[in-house]
């Protein structure tokens, strides 16, 4: 809550955590708190929690609220706290928004509500309904296409940008550049922007974004904490250096599903217990292991260091 009066310090690296589970699929909440002290410790500015990384739509609502009362437990106001918090289903929405807003939350992520692919005007009205309903929480749009199959419009941002103080900005997963840069054209500078997708991270900071909010990060925190600072620094030949020196732990992620192949990482290097993923998911097929771990090797200098916060002491050998 000691950022949710300005949610302008909502900027930098934002790391979209992982939902550990342990090995019978229960939620695990040792390990959550365990990664959010790790990636604090590993410098990340900000803390995200249920995106798409999170597998929130394999968890119910209860679950949900749970695991960001333990959050922001274990951040204790230290970074900005901006879990998401949307449904496909309105009233769904509106608990869990209020669940996390009674939880000391900084800023509400709330999804384009997927499958039914509502008209721009649909969307107005949903994130009018969600502003209105919470007027002392910032709102921040979740716009994710090729997971939702709906497209918030520049213009639809703009509309709710300009109508509700408490509508913050969005969070843009989505590889049209165009889109990035009509959004901010039209809103102007003021209109909060992070990054989703992890190889646009700093091209959208070069348009004024004020952030990333890479999975990437769950697995090499201090790289995206390293690739924001050289960039505020001035340092374009360092914060490249790092862009491209993620690609291969980019390309980990995604060998399989996300987040698959990153809670895989997260566990052989002993920070959670087990890489369990919820059905309709699966873990990584042997497969896929064989390609994760060519490019393990190759983004190796970028893994983050764990002493002090692996299971047990270890980590597992290959990672």
């Amino acid at each position: 809550m000691k950022f949710r009066s300005d949610p302008s310090q909502i900027k930098g690296s934002i790391a979209p955590l992982m939902t550990p589970f342990t090995a019978d699929g229960a939620v695990d909440h040792a390990g959550l708190a365990n990664l959010v002290n790790w990636q604090l410790a590993s410098g990340t500015h900000g803390i995200s929690l249920g995106g798409s990384t999170g597998e929130p739509s394999s968890q119910s609502i209860r679950e949900r609220a749970a695991a960001i009362r333990t959050a922001a437990e274990a951040i204790g106001d230290r970074v900005p706290f901006m879990p998401g918090t949307g449904s496909a289903k309105l009233d769904e929405t509106l608990k869990l928004t209020s669940a996390a807003r009674d939880a000391g939350v900084d800023a509400a992520l709330i999804i384009t509500p997927y499958y039914a692919r509502p008209t721009q005007e649909a969307l107005y009205v949903w994130y009018k309904t969600v502003a209105e309903e919470f007027p002392d929480l910032p709102i921040v749009a979740y716009n994710v296409p090729s997971r939702t199959a709906v497209d918030i419009a520049p213009e639809t941002i703009a509309r709710l940008y300009h109508d509700f103080d408490n509508f913050v900005g969005v969070k843009e997963t989505t590889k049209d550049f165009e889109h990035f840069s009509r959004v901010l054209h039209l809103c102007g500078k003021e209109l909060l922007v992070w990054s989703g997708i992890e190889l646009l991270c700093l091209p959208l900071l070069a348009l004024g974004g004020v952030g990333l909010i890479s999975a990437t990060s769950n697995i090499a925190p201090v790289a995206h904490v390293e690739l924001y600072n050289a960039w505020v620094a001035g340092d374009l030949d360092r914060a490249r250096e790092i862009h491209y020196g993620l690609h291969p732990l980019v390309d980990l992620l995604f060998v399989e599903t996300n987040p698959a192949p990153g809670k895989w990482v997260l566990e052989q290097r002993g920070l959670i217990a087990s890489g369990f993923v919820r059905p309709p998911l699966i873990t990584p097929t042997d497969a896929g292991l064989v390609t994760m771990r060519r490019f393990l090797a190759a983004g190796e200098q970028y893994l983050s260091p764990v002493d002090g916060f692996t299971i047990d002491g270890f980590s597992k050998a290959g990672a």
